[in-house]
């Protein structure tokens, strides 16, 4: 899947907050999320991040 910075995401396993939506803040080697509901900022490595990964929401370009 294609990803890029500022995209929102859902990832399989929801977050202890109740939320499964993630905005992208960092992409790179690893790659830097932030919870829509609470703003908790969680880094994973690149192969991690793509094996949570459910699906691309929308798009972050304006």
């Amino acid at each position: 899947m294609e990803y890029s910075l500022g995209d929102t995401v859902q990832m399989k396993k929801q977050h202890p907050c109740g939320e499964n939506k993630w905005r992208v803040i960092r992409v790179g080697m690893d790659v830097k999320i932030k919870c829509l509901r609470c703003g908790h900022i969680v880094m994973l490595p690149h192969e991690v991040f793509i094996k949570r990964l459910k699906r691309i929401l929308s798009d972050g370009r304006v």
